[in-house]
């Protein structure tokens, strides 16, 4: 096998395909990027920041090349993991798919996490060839350490006894060692991976005004309009192509769209993800150099006026006590308690919260339920009676019930609204209002909400993946489920609703392997799920109580269930009604 050194031609015949800019190269910079594995679990590059280093093999299912290097990757796994080494795949393959690989990593025993790139903007912007090849990425500057062959010993049809050549394990040890890596490159071995988007001809020719405006209006403006939450109003070519290079990042590392449920599990109506082909267009069109091409602007046309309220005219109107803001910091969350004026028990079809100043309000999630006092003599909400009624987020202003299904609301209950908010360079005052819309009849099915609750939880200092659970068991009938909303502090990292049915088998029937503070998301079903009298519902928070965690307030602290944000919170629910209507 041909030993490569140090030279500004490595891989550039193979890499010509890719603008020069975006291809990583031996001893350049990785950018920051996050994946899934086979096992539905989240992993951003730039979270590994306390690793000596990160070894990663192109995984391929089917080749035997990287078939046949994985038991001497298992043991330098092995024997550098007291080294503070971590070792990875990543499949980039067009034809591999989750189930595919999971079977492969059965089969084989790969026991290290195996990363998914479906959409392959990661293999290609880290200028993967061949399945079988490694590479080293050294956090203390995030540059590619060494690419290439794990060893000698294996070659196309053949395979040595023994290796002679130790490229993967000179290269760690020279890393460690703190000492210039002698051989930074070699060439793999492997089954070529195929990579169709990259190409620049065919990328030059995504079209802005027919491909990449419809997604953004699609997906972004809701949020990234004049007054909108988003930091930046989308508002034609120009201002898009200013922001390209943060539309790939975030694309990159999943920060947007704010969807973060693993598309493995279930379907759901107010999905906001991109999809494999909406990622590689947006990738490829800022890589290609954000060409305009023709046709007309779709966003500048957008019509970004809107009706006061969404669903119309509410029956109540409730008016939230204004909060002031401060031009910057962090605020706690805000708690508005008011009472019903109502004094007859009403149905809520829908609910709509008008914001006051849509920069400033990140999200609220509204309660209601009898009142307590609290301490030092405060009112709050009784929460284990309390039930959950609407929410805004950014991007959904109303909250309106599945046909046929409505919320019984009863006379004398009171409001809370537990309100979050973001500091965007200015004071400003937030009086926002609560919007009510009431059925005439009955609905088929009464809503009702099962809550996930366990203020026993204890997160050890320092824990980096801790979990606990709470359960719920529908012993008096057949239920339809409609959402389920997971809840956590800035420690949550990541939630899980998990069925265990009367007849012995198990489903997941949520999953949220990146679970993010910033965006409380009520996950609703496209279709409500039967669940059969008996099923016992799990729900599993996993907290990142580490310093790893950018959000964590204090790493240090064990940490104990509470309402505030410096504690944490073992919270979820699910919205269902039985059945039988005599429940």
């Amino acid at each position: 096998m041909k030993q490569v050194t140090v030279s500004p031609f490595i891989l550039a015949a193979t890499l010509a395909v890719l603008p020069e800019a975006w291809a990583a190269k031996p001893s350049e910079r990785v950018e920051n990027f996050t994946l899934l594995d086979h096992l539905g679990e989240s992993h951003e590059l730039y979270y590994y920041s306390d690793t000596k280093a990160l070894v990663f093999m192109v995984q391929g299912n089917g080749c035997p090349i990287s078939r046949n290097a994985w038991p001497r990757f298992r043991e330098l796994r092995d024997e550098y993991a007291e080294k503070g080494v971590k070792f990875m795949m990543i499949n980039s393959n067009l034809q591999d798919h989750r189930a595919s690989i999971n079977r492969e990593a059965e089969q084989f025993g790969i026991d290290v996490p195996i990363l998914i790139d479906e959409a392959q903007i990661i293999g290609e912007s880290l200028g993967l060839i061949r399945t079988g090849e490694v590479f080293i990425v050294n956090p203390e500057d995030w540059t590619m350490s060494y690419r290439g062959a794990l060893d000698d010993r294996l070659t196309y049809g053949a395979q040595k006894a023994t290796a002679n050549q130790h490229y993967l394990k000179d290269a760690l040890d020279d890393l460690l060692a703190g000492v210039p890596v002698r051989t930074v490159s070699t060439d793999a071995v492997g089954c070529l991976i195929n990579f169709p988007r990259m190409r620049q001809k065919q990328n030059l020719e995504i079209s802005y005004s027919e491909e990449i405006a419809p997604i953004l209006m699609n997906k972004c403006v809701t949020c990234h309009r004049p007054g909108g939450i988003g930091p930046w109003a989308m508002t034609d070519y120009d201002m898009v192509q200013g922001f390209a290079s943060m539309i790939r990042e975030v694309v990159r590392t999943k920060r947007m769209p704010p969807w973060h449920a693993d598309p493995a599990f279930g379907n759901f109506s107010n999905d906001r993800s991109l999809t494999v082909e909406e990622i590689q267009a947006l990738v490829h069109w800022v890589e290609s150099g954000t060409p305009r091409g023709g046709g007309p602007d779709p966003l500048s046309t957008v019509d970004h006026s809107r009706p006061e309220w969404q669903l119309g005219e509410p029956d109540l109107v409730i008016e939230i006590p204004p909060v002031e803001i401060p031009e910057t910091g962090l605020i706690e969350y805000q708690y508005r308690l008011v009472k019903n004026p109502l004094d007859e028990h009403v149905w809520i079809w829908a609910s709509e919260i008008i914001p006051g100043d849509p920069s400033a309000l990140h999200h609220v999630v509204t309660k209601f339920g009898a009142i307590e006092v609290a301490g030092e003599g405060g009112k709050k909400i009784d929460q284990g009676l309390a039930e959950q009624l609407g929410a805004y987020m950014p991007g959904q202003w109303g909250d309106v019930c599945s046909q046929d299904s409505a919320i019984l609301l009863p006379a004398g209950a009171a409001f809370e609204f537990e309100m979050h908010y973001t500091t965007y360079g200015r004071k400003t005052v937030d009086h926002s209002r609560f919007g009510l819309y009431f059925r005439k009849t009955p609905p088929k099915h009464h809503l009702q909400m099962a809550f996930f609750v366990n203020q026993d939880i204890k997160i050890p200092p320092h824990a980096k993946n801790h979990s606990e659970t709470a359960e719920q068991v529908f012993t008096w009938g057949d239920v339809l489920i409609f959402d389920m909303h997971p809840h956590a502090h800035y420690r949550g990292k990541a939630a899980k609703f998990i069925a265990y049915y009367p007849n012995g088998t198990i489903e997941t029937l949520l999953s949220v392997p990146d679970y993010d503070f910033n965006w409380q998301i009520a996950y609703k079903l496209a279709k409500p799920k039967v669940l059969p009298k008996g099923t016992r519902v799990v729900y599993t928070t996993w907290w990142d109580n580490s310093a790893q965690n950018l959000a964590n307030p204090d790493p240090i602290r064990e940490v104990p269930w509470g309402l505030q944000t410096m504690d944490e919170m073992l919270y979820g629910t699910i919205r269902f009604s039985y059945i039988d209507s005599t429940y």
